[in-house]
């Protein structure tokens, strides 16, 4: 029973680390292989796993069952937002770090997908996937 009682939690860890493994391997990809500069090659990122984690956030971590194409629509419009807002924190984050602290940038990487973790998880849990939301959203 007490698994059961943080599945929500226990699940969104699990794909939480794997949107973060989707981001931080896009990463590299885009700065170590492309040669991209880290904020372009961090938004390519943030794309990809935020697309990523919101097909696993929807269907396995918060169960949102509703596939009515204009609830989807608000449903992702809802989630990108509160991407969005984690993402420009992390953003400034990874400015401030490697062009003023001049940290190296996969160190700023990891550290700031922390922080991201978690305003993910409280913006999902609180604004975007909340179990009576239909009712809200129709």
């Amino acid at each position: 029973m007490g698994l059961i009682k943080y599945r929500e939690t226990i699940l969104y860890l699990v794909f939480g680390v794997l949107s973060t493994i989707v981001n931080i391997v896009t990463y590299l990809f885009a700065t170590r292989t492309l040669n991209l500069g880290f904020l372009l090659s961090n938004w390519i990122a943030w794309i990809t796993a935020v697309i990523f984690a919101y097909i696993t956030n929807k269907f396995f971590v918060f169960e949102s069952t509703k596939r009515d194409i204009r609830f989807i629509v608000k449903e992702f419009g809802a989630f990108i937002s509160c991407r969005i807002v984690s993402g420009v924190i992390e953003m400034i984050i990874m400015f401030v770090m490697i062009n003023l602290l001049l940290i190296d940038d996969f160190i700023v990487k990891l550290v700031t997908n922390v922080v991201v973790i978690i305003l993910n998880f409280l913006f999902s849990k609180l604004f975007i996937f909340k179990k009576n939301i239909t009712k809200v959203m129709e």
